[in-house]
């Protein structure tokens, strides 16, 4: 069809001073009013403050094919505008990561192959500013640098990614624009390879998602909005919190703690948001993930972090953890959206990498009484362990124990619960015994000869009669048990639940 047109947001990420904006200058043919730093605060500080947007566009190479055009999403690359960074990589297909070939991987580039690991699925590498090298040993650099960057991708899903070398702005910024740009051609020839829909500086009657496109909205006063949304009805949610799935980036060196405050990207919005981490119950630990769903009727298990690969206490691992996000202020998205985890108040100057862990949304909690209203029905429970002693038996069928409580802690919360017994048996709480926290277990199956035995002390025999059972002297301790028998008290208790009941599966 005549004039058919395929478009690729193509993101131009990499660290300060790299040449990104330069380098979208020499591929465009059409700009916007936000491209090339045109911003006041851009040009005073002579950084790149805010996304920028431009375009060119590729003849077909064959009869029947669509014109090819590409939307540069020219992104910022000071460490401290990371939040618009990861914004603009959440709508590009394709990103250059540039690098300057006489520096090599700085920190904001490794962080920018980060974020390109998680949001787009192709990347090319372009190294800039081959003007700068030695002419007799050019190439030796290129070729050098070439193979550092193709070892550097080896671990990544972006290994085999094109390295394209350029000079787009050859003798720097103050150079005339007379100096033509070297390396654009090959670059081109590579990004021609992406395709995806989009219509730019055409007139259009309808735009889909992921579509940049100017609106002429009249009687309205620009400044009154910096960034906003447009969508269809229903399909965007304002959240307070939600359930997303957790996988933690391995380059970020702390742990991912429950509790833990971390900024939160959704979309555009960076938020402070504190989680919750929680994974399948053990026996569901190996079934495989399902990305685009949470099942409120199943149960799972609380944890104080996230699970690595040699943190799991028995070796053992999910291969799917959630988190819920709580958020200070509420979010607008669509479901199944992209979530980023980073850490931005760490300092900019050291050498770690800031973005803590990536995920999806899988359900977001709409109502502000969400804690009180929709947090109950999240079956996420804490495991809870007590042991005690057996003091003495009272008969055949009943034992008093001890240790398993506190002197103050209502035992009438526990009776009914299940008790186990170091010698096998099994037996229920059956009350308190006593002020001290000691208790009566009733053992529906009876005690066992041998547990008898052992829970009979050795008394002396004093001054008793024929067929007078042993009993202690008056005022003396009670006899211990001749070996110790241990009680095991398990029971859940979920986190949400607003009664704090104790449950025992059967």
């Amino acid at each position: 069809m005549a004039g058919r047109r395929v478009n690729v947001n193509v993101g131009v990420l990499g660290h300060i001073d790299s040449g990104k904006t330069a380098l979208a200058r020499a591929l465009s043919t059409t700009a916007s009013t936000a491209a090339f730093d045109k911003q006041p605060q851009s040009r005073e500080r002579g950084i790149t403050l805010d996304l920028g947007f431009s375009c060119f566009a590729v003849p077909p190479s064959a009869a029947g094919e669509p014109l090819l055009q590409v939307t540069l999403v020219d992104c910022p690359g000071h460490a401290s505008l990371i939040r618009t960074i990861i914004g603009g990589a959440q709508i590009i297909d394709l990103m250059m990561l540039v690098i300057d070939v006489t520096k090599g991987m700085q920190t904001q580039s490794a962080e920018c192959l980060v974020i390109g690991q998680i949001a787009c699925q192709k990347l090319v590498v372009v190294l800039n500013k081959i003007d700068l090298l030695e002419d007799g040993k050019r190439q030796a650099a290129i070729d050098k640098m070439t193979k550092k960057m193709q070892r550097t991708l080896e671990s990544t899903k972006f290994r085999g990614a094109p390295i394209i070398p350029v000079a787009a702005k050859p003798g720097g910024p103050e150079a005339p624009e007379t100096e033509t740009p070297q390396g654009i051609p090959e670059l081109i020839e590579v990004v021609k390879k992406v395709k995806s829909m989009q219509m730019f500086h055409t007139p259009i009657a309808s735009a889909m998602q992921g579509d940049r496109l100017g609106l002429c909205v009249t009687q309205f006063d620009p400044k009154l909005l910096e960034r906003g949304l447009v969508c269809a009805p229903g399909s965007l949610h304002t959240v307070h919190a939600a359930v997303v799935s957790v996988e933690k980036i391995p380059y970020f060196r702390g742990p991912l703690l429950t509790k833990a405050k971390f900024h939160i990207t959704v979309g555009h919005e960076t938020v402070m948001g504190r989680l919750l981490f929680f994974s399948p119950v053990p026996d569901r630990f190996d079934r495989a993930p399902e990305p685009d769903a949470f099942d409120f009727s199943r149960e799972y298990v609380f944890q104080e972090r996230y699970l690595c690969a040699d943190g799991a206490p028995d070796g053992r691992r999910p291969r799917q953890q959630w988190a819920l996000v709580e958020f200070e202020k509420p979010v607008t998205c669509p479901r199944l959206c992209l979530v980023i985890g980073s850490r931005l108040d760490a300092d900019i100057h050291s050498n770690t990498c800031r973005l803590a862990f990536h995920g999806v949304l899988l359900h977001g909690l709409e109502d502000r009484d969400y804690a009180e209203r929709a947090l109950p029905a999240l079956k996420v429970y804490k495991l809870k362990q007590k042991q005690g002693l057996v003091e003495r038996v009272m008969d055949d069928h009943s034992v008093i124990g001890r240790s398993l409580f506190k002197k103050e802690t209502n035992i009438q919360l526990f009776v009914g619960l299940e008790v186990r017994l170091s010698t096998g048996e099994r037996g229920v709480i059956d009350g308190a015994f006593g002020q001290s926290g000691k208790f009566k277990v009733h053992v529906p199956g009876g005690l066992n000869p041998e547990t008898m035995q052992l829970l009979t002390p050795a008394l002396k025999k004093r001054g008793r009669g024929r067929g007078e059972a042993a009993r202690p002297e008056e005022g003396a301790a009670r006899p211990e048990p001749s070996q110790p028998v241990a009680l095991s008290l398990t029971f859940k208790r979920y986190v949400f639940d607003p009664h704090k009941k104790m449950v025992q599966s059967p």
